[in-house]
């Protein structure tokens, strides 16, 4: 089999997919050094940084370049062609041996690199999937996404509330329910709340330097709660990269700014940074009034929960998050919850439209 000294794979990674890269092996497998070439437009969705991210991950071997093209498709007009090259050309800034492609215009884009074409798996007989396939319908292609884009495009159910409300009870649940579905569902996730193992530990902790200690004798300082929103976030991403198209999250880096203010006095501008880098897409916040309290030894202020449930209300709102408050039993409370999850994917994900081709 032949080996080629530069070889080019190009698409749009809208997004990334098991047929992308099966391709990108391909290519690598036969050629010295590979340029994987990622054309985004405009009005698309999910920004070229993005993509270029997620192929570099996939394929640190390759040598990924993203380019910005805003020129229609049309394969059967000259100059639109030629100038969709001249994009391709500068961005790739090399001569080509060998064109890697699944796709139609193979055969020109080759001609016009004055390259060979090296055709792989046309039909998706080995990986059944497109890209706008996946647009269509992220749930039913999820098999064949990587773990970078079932990050992004996991719907990040976040559970919060005051102290002794249900929050871990309901989460727990929710993720029950969802796997039980079975499919795709088996592997949804579920994120402990790090601030609960990071109150055990200082815990821990005090009652190694005194055995009587207990958790009125525990105190925070500012400058811990960030670290507790980091982990909680990073804990966050690591299940999102290996779960279903649903993570469910008792608690989130956004909340740990109220118990900053619950602990501290006042908000945590660090914290609220940390808060704004991820996108949540549904809260679900459980009222204290049904629910009664319950001292397991991490607890204190029974009298707060009413101002910690306003607070939680008053933020959620005040940022714009979408959320839902969840009352009455148990029983009743995971209805709702699922209810609104179902209510979440029915919606679907929205990608914007690609600029039109004419093929």
């Amino acid at each position: 089999m032949r080996r080629f000294g530069h070889g080019l794979v190009l698409g749009k990674f809208y997004p990334p997919h098991a047929g992308h890269h099966h391709l990108v092996r391909t290519a690598q497998d036969r050629c010295e050094r590979l340029t994987v070439l990622v054309c985004a437009a405009s009005v698309e969705s999910v920004p070229l940084a993005d993509r270029v991210a997620w192929m570099r991950e996939a394929h640190p071997d390759a040598d990924v370049v993203g380019a910005v093209d805003d020129i229609p498709v049309d394969l059967h007009d000259p100059e639109i062609w030629e100038a969709h090259m001249a994009i391709f050309r500068a961005a790739v800034g090399r001569p080509v041996d060998a064109v890697f492609t699944s796709e139609e215009y193979g055969t020109e884009l080759a001609r016009r690199f004055g390259a060979e074409e090296v055709c792989v798996d046309p039909a998706r007989t080995l990986f059944p999937v497109s890209g706008t396939a996946v647009r269509a319908d992220p749930a039913a292609c999820w098999d064949f996404l990587g773990p970078a884009v079932r990050a992004r495009l996991a719907r990040r159910v976040v559970v919060l509330g005051a102290e002794s409300t249900g929050t871990t009870t309901l989460s727990r649940d929710l993720a029950a329910h969802l796997r039980a579905r079975g499919g795709v569902w088996a592997a949804t996730g579920w994120v402990e709340e790090y601030g609960r193992r990071y109150s055990e530990e200082k815990l821990a902790a005090a009652r190694a330097a005194d055995p009587g200690a207990t958790w009125a004798d525990v105190t925070f300082t500012s400058q811990e709660f960030p670290v507790i929103a980091r982990r909680q976030d990073e804990a966050e991403e690591r299940a999102a990269r290996v779960g279903s198209p649903v993570l469910v999250c008792d608690t989130d880096s956004f909340a740990t700014g109220i118990w900053h203010e619950r602990y501290m006095g006042g908000r945590n501008p660090e914290v609220e940074r940390i808060a704004a880098l991820t996108h949540r897409d549904l809260y679900l916040l459980t009222e204290d009034a049904d629910v009664p309290f319950e001292d397991d030894g991490l607890r204190d202020g029974p009298e707060l929960r009413p101002w910690m449930t306003r607070r939680f209300r008053e933020e959620l709102e005040s940022t714009g998050r979408r959320f839902l408050s969840v009352r009455g039993d148990r029983r009743e409370r995971l209805a709702t919850a699922v209810a609104a999850v179902d209510e979440l994917l029915a919606e679907g994900w929205r990608f914007a439209a690609p600029l039109p081709e004419n093929r």
